[in-house]
């Protein structure tokens, strides 16, 4: 055996492709091919779908889209002629009139080998079984002598059952020497525990090396944090890349006897309430800068949730990309335009002050004969909220910048918000952060910036918006308690409604009222037709409104909240049953 087969080098490019640029990505991987020639490199791994971009939902389904990843790959494979290392790129590929989930091995200026996807995720935000053919479970491909297992992200996720193959047992038994991984693998949180855990039951099972190379991108509501790793066949930690950022990575893998092994740099991870943090910066830089807007505005109250997407857009963007506008009316708190002005000063971004009292009486005096005998209520509160929903659209329209929503997923969830109001806009940031942890999250920034962010260090969000009771100020002496439970309890009760779907008798039985608990479902069900006009905002949580959680509007079905019968099995016979279980299989 030579020495070339004892050493074999693996370069780990995780980046950011952009949904659809095809040449853009196509361009990327050759930037990483160069890098990874000059580091010795004998293979580049690239994370799934990355000629096309992850998740490509149903543009994939477009010929002449499917066409162009195919031509972008076979340049890419002419180009590999020069020698240099070889390159596992993901795309989707047309084979037999089936299209898969795929990902190309290119080398010798020629594609050189060719697998599918096995296992289609078809759960939470993914939806491949409708879009893409179940590839077989293929054996390794050999790179420069040395026989290399590429499972497609969900292949190594699930154990084997009737509907799933274990692609990475069946690698194994087929000779594979290193696992190498491409994944789409969206960020929520404790996602990073979830990914390790898996990687170490399939180390467990073949006794072989894997790598996990994850892309870094935001993607309309999803997140992808990168936060690549590799583990040895004895289950340490090879290697550990950043999270939320770009990096191109070489692994330099020995071998002794059968067994090969690698060591790399350890970089360290964000959690909790940091990673949600950085989450939402990148999701809003990605938005904002792949859809092409020059920067974004965005109405600033003087309370915590526009300070706080305020600060994560200067982070995201910085200060010269960020317009904040207060729109104050008579039940504006001098203190809140004051708390609005600090945060602009202690932030850069251009602010403005723009009073509205003149535009709602403007409304009120053109609607005066329809509303005539009727009594005021919380129309006129919404007429406020309307003004300054069309006045921020309107600079929006002008300038080209895009409006950022700054609605927390707490009052989104209750339909606490006013269509065509404070829920115009392009993208909310914190769509998806209940109001409990925008008060940690404010807090938090003020005593930490993340890497890579580019706005001010130090205290940003002026203390009086955290400490001050959260209120809409669109009537007199108003505050958001007088319409919602503490946001302590609310947020509890939402989280079991939401993220775990408990029946009402058993959140009830946890402690919590049961007036309290029947009229937050009630709320949550109402709301569904408002949520489904919402602007699109970051994932975090394990369940969001949109991808995750999709319930029809018009629905009567209501959880009584009454103890949950046991199944009635005397009313199923046993040819019934039968036939029930063969319709589901």
């Amino acid at each position: 055996m030579t020495e070339r087969l004892n050493a074999f080098a693996v370069t780990l490019a995780q980046l950011n492709p952009t949904m659809g640029d095809i040449e853009g990505n196509a361009a990327k991987a050759r930037a990483a091919r160069v890098q990874a020639a000059a580091d010795g490199a004998d293979l580049v791994l690239f994370p799934e779908l990355f000629i096309a971009g992850y998740p490509p939902e149903d543009l994939v389904q477009k010929p002449s889209f499917q066409a162009a990843c195919r031509a972008a790959i076979e340049a890419l494979a002419r180009e590999t002629a020069d020698g240099g290392p070889a390159m596992l790129v993901g795309t989707p590929w047309v084979e037999e009139g089936r299209l898969y989930n795929a990902c190309t091995l290119l080398d010798g200026g020629r594609i050189a080998g060719l697998r599918f996807k096995c296992n289609l995720p078809n759960y939470g935000v993914f939806d491949e079984k409708r879009l893409f053919s179940r590839g077989p479970a293929a054996g390794p491909v050999t790179v420069r002598g040395v026989r290399v297992g590429v499972p497609i992200c969900e292949d190594i996720w699930l154990e084997e059952s009737e509907d799933y193959e274990n692609v990475v047992e069946t690698l194994a038994e087929t000779g594979a020497e290193i696992i190498l991984v491409p994944n789409g693998s969206p960020y929520a949180r404790d996602k990073a525990d979830v990914r390790l855990s898996v990687a170490v039951a399939r180390v467990t099972e073949s006794g072989l090396p894997l790598v996990y190379l994850n892309q870094v991108c935001g993607q309309d509501e999803l997140v992808f944090d990168g936060a690549s790793f590799a583990l040895n066949g004895d289950l340490s930690l090879a290697a550990q890349l950043p999270a939320f950022a770009e990096s191109i990575t070489t692994l330099h893998f020995t071998r002794s006897g059968d067994d090969w092994r690698c060591a790399g740099p350890i970089a360290a991870q964000p959690e909790a309430d940091y990673a949600d943090y950085a989450a939402c910066v990148l999701g809003l830089r990605d938005y904002v800068a792949k859809n092409g807007f020059p920067g974004v505005l965005l109405g600033i109250s003087g309370g915590i949730d526009s300070a706080l997407c305020a600060a994560i857009a200067v982070d995201a963007l910085g200060s010269d990309q960020v317009h904040g506008v207060m729109l104050p009316y008579r039940y504006t708190a001098a203190s809140s335009i004051a708390d609005a002005g600090e945060l602009a000063g202690h932030l850069g971004i251009r602010y403005e002050v723009l009073p509205i009292a003149e535009a709602v009486t403007g409304f009120e005096t053109i609607l005066s004969g329809v509303f005539k005998n009727l009594p005021p209520d919380v129309t006129e509160e919404n007429l406020q909220a309307r003004t300054r929903g069309t006045l921020l659209m309107a600079i929006s329209n002008k300038t080209g910048l895009m409006v950022v929503t700054t609605g927390n997923k707490s009052e989104m969830s209750v339909g606490y918000a006013t269509l065509y109001g404070d829920m115009n806009g392009g993208f909310n940031p914190i769509k998806d952060i209940y109001k409990t942890q925008v008060f940690r999250l404010a807090s938090l920034r003020n005593s930490w910036k993340p890497e890579g962010a580019l706005g001010p260090a130090g205290e940003v969000i002026p203390p009086d918006i955290i400490t001050r009771p959260p209120t809409a100020e669109l009537r007199e002496n108003q505050t958001d308690q007088d319409s919602l439970p503490a946001y302590d309890a609310l947020d509890a009760i939402l989280e079991r409604l939401i993220e775990r779907e408990e029946p009402l008798d058993i959140i009830i039985a946890a402690g919590f009222d049961r007036e309290t608990v029947t009229r937050i479902d009630h709320l949550l069900n109402v709301a569904e037709y408002k949520r489904r006009q919402a602007a699109p905002g970051v994932k975090v949580t394990a369940r969001n409104f949109g991808r995750d959680r999709r319930y029809p509007i018009t629905n009567r079905f209501r959880d009584k909240g009454e103890q949950l019968a046991a199944p009635d099995e005397t009313l199923v016979s046993r040819g019934s049953k039968a036939s029930i279980d063969a319709f589901e299989g």
